[in-house]
């Protein structure tokens, strides 16, 4: 029997090195914003409206989970909750500007900043969409319970969320979507773990109307965005057919209803960069921006 080395595992061509070294060039889709370090490369403040909370985003999935988090709050009466939403062109590099990363030294969207924290101090930075749904629900005290088994489900799943979603995101979808190359190891390995999840997430939600049980609460805000849109066939081309997300009847049956409700709608459209005009509205400062701001309308004015 012939021992093999790990290169042995790799697409032909391609030697190991001893000492990794970062080619600049071979990054594929993402090669113009991905390093290995952190930190500015470039001096840029950023904007501040007039709303205590000013959210610094993008329409992914995890800018998403921020922007639906917000319109829920709006929608269910809590005022303060208004905010600005400043779009966060990850594409250009604007991640990487020094005021975004005084925000957020990870350069990640999304990132907030609360200019009227309870304790009347200075402004608070809050990065990760975890901390930003955390934080969010304990200042205006929703969408998460504060009795003790509640609470405790609703983390326990939204802290799962955040442990899969890089395998969907980062792991299946790059491999299937994004990768200069279709490596099938990658590929299996991606959509094996990414089929397992979304059968944790059937057989749950079998017996529970939501992730938490009968309430809608963060983790559901947290999770949609990513196993939504991709049982919705929304996310890296024909991967729902790929998967049979069609399958996964109890996750369609949640996906379809937390897709229906307003704010969902409302907070899928902020910070859009893309596709439909009229599900674009690139900056919120106000309520009646989903009314006068998308990009549909802007046209029409332009043309008008």
């Amino acid at each position: 029997m012939t021992d093999k080395s790990p290169a042995d595992n790799f697409p032909a061509g391609y030697d190991v090195p001893k000492v990794w070294t970062w080619d600049k060039s071979n990054g594929g889709t993402f090669a113009s914003i991905n390093r290995p370090i952190a930190g500015p490369t470039k001096d840029k403040a950023l904007p501040v409206g007039k709303h205590p909370l000013q959210l610094y985003s993008l329409a992914t999935p995890n800018g998403v989970k921020v922007t639906i988090m917000l319109e829920e709050l709006l929608a269910a009466g809590h005022k303060g909750a208004e905010y600005d939403a400043w779009p966060i062109r990850i594409g250009d590099g604007e991640q990487f500007g020094s005021g975004f990363v005084d925000v957020n030294p990870n350069s990640k969207i999304p990132a907030l900043a609360d200019h009227a924290p309870k304790d009347g101090g200075a402004p608070v930075r809050v990065f990760e969409s975890a901390s930003i749904l955390t934080y969010l629900a304990e200042k205006f005290g929703a969408f998460l319970p504060s009795e003790l088994r509640a609470r405790t489900e609703t983390l326990n799943w939204l802290f799962w969320q955040m442990g899969s979603a890089p395998f969907l995101g980062g792991g299946f979808g790059h491999f299937y979507a994004y990768a200069p190359m279709k490596i099938k190891y990658a590929i299996d390995r991606y959509a094996m773990e990414v089929k397992r999840q979304l059968d944790v997430l059937d057989r749950h939600l079998a017996e529970n109307r939501f992730l938490a049980g009968d309430q809608y609460t963060i983790a559901d805000m947290a999770t949609w965005p990513w196993y939504g849109n991709l049982a919705l066939g929304q996310v890296y081309g024909d991967a729902g057919t790929f998967l049979e997300v069609q399958s996964y009847e109890h996750v369609q049956r949640w996906t379809a209803e937390i897709a229906a409700r307003p704010a969902v709608k409302r907070g899928r459209m902020v910070n859009r960069l893309s596709g439909d005009p009229a599900e674009q509205l690139h900056e919120r400062h106000d309520a009646s921006d989903f009314e006068t701001k998308t990009q549909d309308k802007i046209a029409e004015k332009q043309t008008a």
